[in-house]
């Protein structure tokens, strides 16, 4: 989840209209729910201060709107957790999300596939950054 969607999150927690959220943060009538609207959808990333505004307004951590807490989201969704094989710190799936499961077991997949194949030097950095880049549709191309 990038931070719009976070944002988006808390504003619908709240009950926020993107407005209102936006006059909170300072921006005149014309620009409150524009700006709001693009944070939401990624088309503009806010500024420090305004992501430090968001967490207060909203009363939470700055880092909620982050990828910690981005994190947690996935688990909550799509049953990603933090764990420990043999010592070592790992991501993990929960089989018991089902189709979910499925889903980000395919994508973990293939980001896996290409990460062996840059460490093996079968791909350059800059091809495994093009596969990430345009992650599914270059994806669908290699097949």
């Amino acid at each position: 989840m990038a931070i719009g969607e976070r944002i988006h999150h808390f504003r619908l927690l709240h009950g926020f209209t993107q407005k209102y959220l936006g006059k909170l943060l300072g921006f005149n009538d014309m620009q409150a729910d524009v700006r709001i609207a693009q944070y939401e959808k990624g088309v503009r990333s806010p500024k420090e201060k305004y992501l430090n505004a968001l967490a207060d307004i909203f009363e939470v951590s700055p880092q909620a709107l982050g990828l910690l807490h981005t994190l947690f989201a996935m688990e909550d969704i799509y049953g990603l957790y933090a764990d420990e094989i043999n010592g070592e710190l790992c991501i993990r799936l929960d089989k018991s999300k089902g189709t979910t499961y499925l889903s980000i077991f395919d994508i973990l997949s293939a980001w896996q596939s290409q990460r062996t194949k840059l460490a093996s030097g079968e791909i350059t950095k800059e091809q495994y950054d093009q596969w990430r880049y345009n992650y599914p549709n270059m994806d669908k191309n290699d097949k």
